[in-house]
C-alpha cells in the first residue's frame, strides 16, 4: 500500500478571516510551513475533500499548473486546505473570470453562474489577449507557449475527471507588477462522482441497463461553458474540450499525449493514499471507472 496523504490538523485559534466566495464553510489562516492557506470544510458524505485532493494530484500527472490541496481536519470536521497561489509580493491581485468578461462583453452579468455569455469564444478571447502570460513560476510542457494553450489543458482535465464547475469564478488572472498571468487551475471538488451514494455507485457499476451505467453517467456531465450566447444548455465537458481542440489542435495534442501516459495503476495509487475513513472502496471503483471511460473517449479524438 502506498503511503497515505498527510492530514493537517488546523488549530482552533487559526481562523483569520472568512472567505465569501463560494458556498462552503471556509476561512483563511496562516500555516507554519505552507504560509497563508484556505481551509474548506467538506460537507458530510459529499466526498468534497478527497475529490479536491485527487483532482490536484491528477493535474500533477498531466503537468498542469494547479492549486495545491492537502487533506485537513478542523474542530473534528474533515476538509482540505489550499495554500494561496497568489505570489507573496505586495500588490498581487486575483481577478475572476466574471470580472474579466464584464470588461469585454457588453452587459455581462456578474451575479449568476448560469449565463450563456460564458461561451468558449468569449473565454478564449479574454485569455488570448496578448498581455496574458503563462501561470507564474510554471514550466510548461514542450510546445505549450501561451495562456490559451494552457487553458485547453484545463478543459481536458474537466472532461477527464467530470468537473462540472468551471464557471466564471473558477478561472482567473493574477496581476503583479503591471503584468497579467493566467491563474493555475483550482476548485475541482465537483468531479469523479464524489457525491453519489455508494448504493447508487454499486448499481451503476453492476447494472446491465445501459441507461443507468457508468457510461451513461459520464455522458451526462455538463460543463459551465456555452457554445453560443443565448443557448439554453451548457456544453458537455467532453464537447467543451472538443471545441477547444478545434481552435488549438496542437495544444490539445500535447495535453492528450500527457493523458495517454497516465495508467489506471497511476490513478489507483492516488486513491489508495486517501484514508479509508474518507473514501470507500466503492467510491474508488466508481471514480476509477469514470477516469477510464473518459480517458478512452478523449484519446479516441487523437485517431
Amino acid at each position: 500500500m502506498p503511503e497515505q496523504f498527510p492530514i493537517i490538523d488546523v488549530p482552533l485559534d487559526a481562523p483569520e478571516a472568512d472567505e465569501d466566495l463560494g458556498t462552503k464553510e471556509k476561512f483563511w489562516f496562516r500555516h507554519q510551513y505552507l504560509g497563508r492557506c484556505l481551509f474548506k470544510k467538506a460537507r458530510p458524505n459529499t466526498g468534497e475533500d478527497w475529490a479536491e485532493k485527487i483532482a490536484a494530484e491528477l493535474c500533477e500527472l498531466l503537468s498542469l499548473p494547479h492549486a495545491d490541496y492537502e487533506l485537513a481536519i478542523f474542530n473534528g470536521e474533515n476538509g482540505i486546505i489550499s495554500p494561496s497561489f497568489l505570489p507573496p509580493q505586495e500588490g498581487a491581485i486575483l481577478t475572476l473570470g466574471n470580472e474579466i468578461l464584464a470588461r469585454i462583453v457588453s452587459d455581462y452579468p456578474q451575479d449568476s453562474k448560469d449565463l450563456s455569455q460564458h461561451t468558449i469564444d468569449n473565454v478564449f478571447n479574454a485569455i488570448g489577449d496578448a498581455s496574458v502570460n503563462l501561470p507564474i513560476d510554471w514550466t510548461p510542457p514542450e510546445r505549450i507557449s501561451y495562456a490559451t494553450e494552457t487553458f485547453v489543458g484545463y478543459l481536458l482535465l474537466d472532461a477527464w475527471i467530470g468537473n462540472s464547475d468551471r464557471h466564471h469564478e473558477n478561472w482567473a488572472f493574477i496581476s503583479l507588477e503591471e503584468k497579467i498571468y493566467l491563474a493555475p487551475t483550482y476548485d475541482h471538488a465537483s468531479c469523479l462522482g464524489r457525491n453519489e451514494p455508494d448504493s447508487k455507485r454499486k448499481n451503476r457499476l453492476t447494472t446491465k441497463d445501459a441507461g443507468f451505467s457508468v457510461q451513461a453517467y459520464v455522458e451526462k456531465c455538463n460543463s459551465a461553458l456555452y457554445a453560443r450566447t443565448g443557448d439554453q444548455k451548457t456544453l458537455k465537458t467532453f464537447n467543451a474540450f472538443c471545441e477547444a481542440q478545434q481552435r488549438y489542435p496542437d495544444a490539445a495534442r500535447v495535453w492528450l499525449n500527457n493523458l495517454a501516459r497516465v495508467s489506471s495503476n497511476d490513478t489507483l495509487e492516488l486513491f489508495e493514499c486517501i484514508p479509508s475513513n474518507r473514501i470507500s472502496q466503492t467510491a474508488i471503483e466508481f471514480a476509477q471507472k469514470i477516469l477510464e471511460l473518459n480517458q478512452t473517449k478523449l484519446l479516441d479524438t487523437l485517431l
